[in-house]
């Protein structure tokens, strides 16, 4: 029952809040309508839970839109923009948020090197920066039940391309577990569970978690 010691959370070679940091990528009302892989409610509930997760560990938070300024596109949906709301986003022309200058900076502004990457669509507005992340060094974490594409082809074939280039696939529950690492690191238990049960998670983990068990 003696949990070894916190290892170097910087050096971790699991994610941790003080070696990763969390990217959203255009989950504006267009791209959210257009997602065929996966419910759509489903998706957002997951997108909004791992956005709460970022928040809750304190990690670094880039979040970019697509053409809101020129007026082709709306912001983020509102259930994205209240849990954000207090982060900048980085607005872009470009399909490839890598292509863009301020967001790249902003990447790099964090001196992290584990990225956990979510984006609509799949196929194009997740595996292009990840690609180019992986490129220049970056280990890329994709979440895969908080990302869509516009078919469930085009979503899996994105997400065999990036494993292929080194990325790695993870859950939000399994996000949620890799931050928290161990009960007695009690003051992000109750975010913790209040995630995992907003996100389907069973309530009969509570007692447990309370108890550290």
């Amino acid at each position: 029952m003696t949990s070894e010691a916190i290892r170097d959370p910087k050096n971790d070679h699991l994610l941790t809040p003080q070696n990763a940091t969390f990217i959203i990528i255009d989950y504006q009302p267009v791209q959210v309508n257009s997602i065929a892989s996966m419910d759509r409610q489903l998706l957002v509930n997951n997108i909004v839970g791992t956005a709460k997760t970022a928040v809750a560990y304190g990690l670094p938070i880039v979040h970019s839109t697509v053409n809101v300024k020129t007026g082709l596109n709306k912001p983020p949906i509102p259930q994205v923009r209240e849990v954000l709301k207090e982060y900048p986003t980085y607005d872009r022309t470009s399909i490839n948020s890598w292509e863009d200058t301020e967001f790249v900076e902003a990447v790099k502004a964090t001196g992290r090197k584990k990225l956990i990457m979510t984006a609509l669509w799949t196929e194009a507005c997740l595996t292009f920066p990840a690609l180019d992340a992986l490129q220049e060094g970056y280990e890329v974490y994709v979440v895969v039940d908080a990302v869509g594409g516009t078919s469930a082809a085009a979503h899996e074939a994105a997400l065999r391309r990036i494993e292929q280039a080194g990325g790695k696939l993870i859950s939000l529950t399994q996000l949620l577990c890799e931050l928290q690492r161990d009960w007695k690191r009690s003051d992000t238990v109750p975010d913790f569970m209040r995630i995992f049960i907003e996100t389907g998670g069973t309530p009969g983990l509570q007692f447990n978690a309370d108890k550290n068990e």
